[in-house]
């Protein structure tokens, strides 16, 4: 019995919001996966964008096939199958990369070379085909037919319209392939996704992830967020590498903090005896991160999927999540574990 479980008198429910943040993803594929081991905690809604979207497609349609252990093993297989199909690419990290340590490909000339033809060629001419091994990764793993006609848990997946601005959030019964790599549509890497006709990218530009769909389509109170982005950093970026990067989580996390802010709001007047003839919930929100870790490793890390790379990420996750549970267990349910004025605002 785990801490988290000694920790728990009953069985609860959580809300799941994964973050999107390329191969960084496999950070909270640990999480979830040492979340599933704890047999009192179960789960209602999961909202993911970008790699976020994928380990939410991925879960619940291992949740709906064969339970907790469908879920873990359908995560592994996709995060396999990324990690084997990455080995014909170019972008893989060089040999001073891995003998510096595991994650970044800065010294990697590949990298190099793309980064720099990305800033001055579209993927419409870079990759005129409109190549995806992430499509066929996530084809391979999730029959979507069955993840739209089945029931389950309330599913979202986010992208952005690229035409007038506008957030989509698809819901289960939406979810196609199309709809996850839309969500995952980074705009310097893949051509737009057309999906009945409007186009997206990356939902990291208006919902990295959206807490709302969680609050209006569920009845649990909990929020658990997997958070990717870092939103401490501990100094200023100086690199054209670093600055790109720190661009880029700003620019993810923006959505986030507004909507926390937002739910901070609520909880206030609720606390001051304002519910507004009980229209008003308080939402509880707990948070598993890796600031002090993911911290370190640059915007190239995002784009690595060798495969030590990603299991370190995972057990970085695993370790996260035990982490979170024996410390919070007990708050589910009762209390946000974590201080959104502190954290958010």
């Amino acid at each position: 019995m785990s801490k988290g479980k000694a920790k728990a008198a009953t069985d609860k429910r959580i809300n799941l919001a994964l973050q999107g943040g390329g191969a960084h993803g496999a950070f909270s594929w640990g999480i979830i996966d040492r979340l599933l081991d704890e047999e009192w905690l179960s789960f209602d809604g999961i909202v993911g964008t970008s790699a976020g979207a994928m380990n939410a497609a991925v879960m619940a349609y291992g949740l709906t096939v064969d339970g907790r252990r469908g879920a873990r093993a359908c995560l592994h297989q996709f995060w396999k199958t990324v990690s084997d199909a990455a080995k014909t690419s170019p972008l893989q990290p060089s040999f001073l990369d891995k003998m510096m340590g595991p994650g970044n490909m800065d010294l990697s000339p590949a990298f190099f070379m793309f980064d720099t033809l990305s800033r001055v060629m579209s993927p419409y001419q870079l990759n005129p085909t409109n190549l995806n091994p992430l499509r066929d990764a996530l084809a391979a793993v999730v029959d979507f037919a069955v993840l739209r006609r089945t029931p389950g848990n309330p599913l979202f997946i986010c992208a952005t319209n690229v035409r007038n601005g506008r957030m989509k959030v698809f819901e289960r019964h939406e979810i196609t392939v199309e709809a996850v790599m839309a969500s995952a549509c980074l705009p310097f890497i893949f051509q737009a996704v057309e999906v009945d006709g409007e186009f997206y990218w990356d939902g990291g530009y208006m919902g990295n992830p959206a807490i709302y769909p969680l609050i209006y389509n569920t009845e649990t109170q909990d929020v658990l967020i997997a958070q990717i982005n870092p939103i401490n950093i501990p100094e200023v970026p100086k690199t054209a590498f670093a600055i790109a990067d720190r661009i880029n989580t700003l620019s993810w996390n923006a959505s986030l903090m507004r909507e926390m802010r937002a739910i901070h709001f609520v909880s206030k007047l609720i606390d001051g005896g304002f519910d507004d003839d009980g229209k008003l919930r308080k939402v509880f929100i707990h948070t598993i991160d890796a600031e002090d870790e993911l911290v370190k490793y640059s915007v190239s890390s995002k784009l690595n999927a060798d495969w030590d790379w990603l299991q370190h990420l995972f057990r970085c996750g695993q370790e996260r999540a035990e982490a979170f549970l024996s410390a919070h267990a007990d708050k589910i349910g009762r209390e946000s574990s974590t201080d959104i004025e502190a954290k958010f605002l």
